[in-house]
């Protein structure tokens, strides 16, 4: 299948505009419910052109779904020294922490749902996994939403990185230990994306109470250090009573689906593709998509 058009536009949020960017495929498949995708970038960079943002958004449109991303407002950016340094962070004031990401977010699954889309998918990488899970939180006692599923890939869950298993930490080797985060570095990531500590156990969804969440895909990347938080997280959606899929995609760094020539990203895209047409055969909606992920 091949896409009819993408569509950009601007939503008047409740704390600024957002911009929209939207996927049309050529030849929609009837009853597939629309996916919200929200790319990833430490909650500081990223945007509508981000491969991670752009590349999945287009895949997944087109195996015959429409795809909504979002350009949600963002925290200071962090350079890589600063993450690794121990000095403290200057928090000045910016309208871009916790909770603009997540409104964001949720403002635009509520226009997509008042132009007519009552059941929604949301999905996310990294960061946009974190807004995805939180998203859905606020949306939960929505009478008007109805999200259907969370594709969750390599996602940030905790406000602290949990103990790394030793079967993971060993796979950490070359270039995956250079660019893995240590506990150190996402602690300073996750304080700059909140500021206000108090604010932890709504940000960050592993402090959130679980239960009622749609069933969800954890997608982790296999040599990468935040598998730490995506496997506790799947245990902790499991014990809340939603039915969690756990997938590692081996061979892949942290952020695979930001490089779409390579094997790992088809691998991921067949996963959540596959995953995402099951929530509509669940829900009452059409079988597996015609063809292959390319």
């Amino acid at each position: 299948m091949t896409l009819a058009a993408t569509t950009d536009s601007t939503l008047a949020g409740r704390g600024a505009r957002i911009p929209l960017r939207d996927y049309l495929p050529e030849n929609p498949r009837a009853g597939a419910s629309p996916f919200v995708w929200i790319h990833g970038g430490g909650w500081m960079s990223g945007g509508l052109d981000q491969k991670e943002s752009h590349a999945v958004a287009k895949a997944i449109a087109g195996t015959g779904r429409r795809v909504r991303t979002i350009d949600y407002r963002l925290a200071p950016l962090l350079r890589w020294r600063q993450l690794a340094s121990h000095a403290p962070l200057s928090l000045e004031p910016s309208g871009g922490r916790f909770p603009a990401g997540r409104d964001d977010v949720v403002d635009a699954v509520r226009d997509l749902v008042a132009s007519g889309e009552r059941r929604v998918l949301i999905g996310g990488a990294s960061a946009g996994a974190n807004l995805a899970v939180t998203a859905a939180v606020a949306l939960r006692d929505d009478a008007d939403v109805r999200v259907e599923g969370l594709a969750l890939a390599y996602g940030g869950f905790h406000s602290a990185l949990p103990p790394l298993p030793r079967s993971v930490s060993s796979r950490l080797t070359g270039i995956a230990g250079r660019i893995a985060f240590t506990p150190d570095s996402y602690e300073r990531m996750t304080h700059n994306y909140v500021g206000d500590e108090t604010l932890y156990a709504t940000a960050f969804p592993a402090g959130e109470s679980l239960a009622g969440l749609p069933d969800a895909l954890v997608m982790d990347a296999d040599r990468d250090s935040l598998r730490a938080s995506g496997d506790q997280f799947a245990d902790e959606l499991r014990a809340a009573g939603v039915a969690a899929d756990y997938v590692v995609i081996e061979k892949t760094l942290h952020g695979f689906l930001n490089q779409p020539r390579t094997r790992g990203f088809r691998r991921g895209i067949q996963a959540m593709a596959a995953w995402l047409d099951e929530r509509d055969r669940a829900s009452g909606g059409p079988a597996a998509h015609e063809g292959e992920v390319r």
